[in-house]
């Protein structure tokens, strides 16, 4: 036989070769919200390559940050419809869709991070269920740092805010603007330094994390820390994508996720002390809230968290007593 007719016998081979490493191997691709130099990010960075190390490169995640492919809105519906199948949200810029998903933006529900995860474990069944009804499974979540307030001026009274244009990015925040009597200003987190630059936007909270991220010294002059709120992330999965994965990847995957839930709560506890330092470091001044302040503060947080509970029905109920025996 000669070297030609033995080569043309042997193409099938090769092609079903190729063909059988070419279905070897899954390629997914994965939105999120935030900049490469986000604890979150770098977080998710760290989940996919143990990912891919752990299936032996049959797993692959293609990561887009910083809104590049889809804007935080868009995110949980491309998980959805199966343009990525897998995306990082902020759950409660979604609590249009769901009360539920915004319980940890009601002010001073929790003290501290520590607070935070517990209210993360509590909600997460809730969540889940949810989820599975539009065809997503949560992976894990991350807590974000204390928010604090960006202003012009140093915190005296409460006064300070009344008719400002007040940023909010979900509607706890528009209800608490409303309870200010400042006026709430929609603007997503990629736009923040162009809204202040405008004028679109005068006064915000959220966390030092976010005012790192965005350069908020060249647009506020003061950063008070409150421990307001500690919102989280969740990164979701399309359920087909999961239940597609032979058993090894989908064991693999939610390992991974674990690891990265562990991880990521702990960079959060990081990036608090850091990031407050880097916005004083870059000349911001890192202001303190009167007692008076507080105490007006958090009786907008009880009432808020009372007007969130008949919202969210029973549901909410058992949350929060669950939280108050925790």
């Amino acid at each position: 036989m000669t070297i030609t007719r033995r080569a043309a016998l042997s193409a099938p081979g090769l092609i079903a070769l190729s063909f059988s490493a070419a279905r070897a191997q899954t390629k997914w691709q994965m939105a999120t919200p935030y900049p490469d130099g986000n604890f979150h990010t770098r977080n998710i960075r760290e989940f996919v390559a143990e990912v891919e190390q752990a299936t032996g490169g049959k797993l692959s995640v293609a990561l887009h940050s910083n809104a590049s492919l889809l804007p935080m809105p868009q995110i949980k519906r491309g998980v959805q419809t199966g343009q990525v199948q897998l995306g990082e949200i902020l759950l409660a810029a979604y609590s249009n869709e769901d009360t539920f998903f915004e319980a940890d933006s009601l002010p001073f529900l929790v003290p501290d991070l520590d607070g935070a995860r517990k209210l993360a474990d509590l909600q997460r069944p809730f969540i889940e269920a949810r989820l599975a009804r539009q065809g997503l499974s949560l992976l894990y979540t991350v807590g974000w740092p204390g928010a604090g307030f960006y202003t012009q001026a140093p915190i005296t009274g409460l006064d300070l805010f009344k008719g400002s244009r007040f940023r909010t990015f979900s509607p706890i925040t528009n209800r608490f603007a409303a309870l200010i009597q400042a006026s709430p200003v929609l603007v997503q987190q990629a736009e923040l330094a162009q809204a202040f630059a405008t004028g679109i936007a005068t006064a915000m909270v959220t966390s030092a994390q976010t005012g790192v991220d965005t350069s908020a010294w060249d647009y506020c002059k003061v950063f008070t820390p409150v421990n307001f709120s500690m919102t989280k992330n969740a990164v979701l999965i399309s359920r087909r994508a999961l239940e597609g994965l032979p058993k090894p990847e989908q064991a693999a995957l939610l390992a991974a996720a674990k690891k990265a839930e562990d991880r990521g709560w702990t960079y959060a506890k990081e990036a608090e002390e850091a990031t407050q330092a880097r916005l004083a470091e870059k000349g911001m001044t890192i202001g303190t809230a009167p007692p008076e302040v507080m105490a007006e503060l958090r009786q907008i947080g009880a009432t808020m968290a009372e007007e969130w509970a008949a919202k969210a029905g029973e549901d909410g109920r058992k949350l929060l007593d669950a939280l108050k025996a925790a």
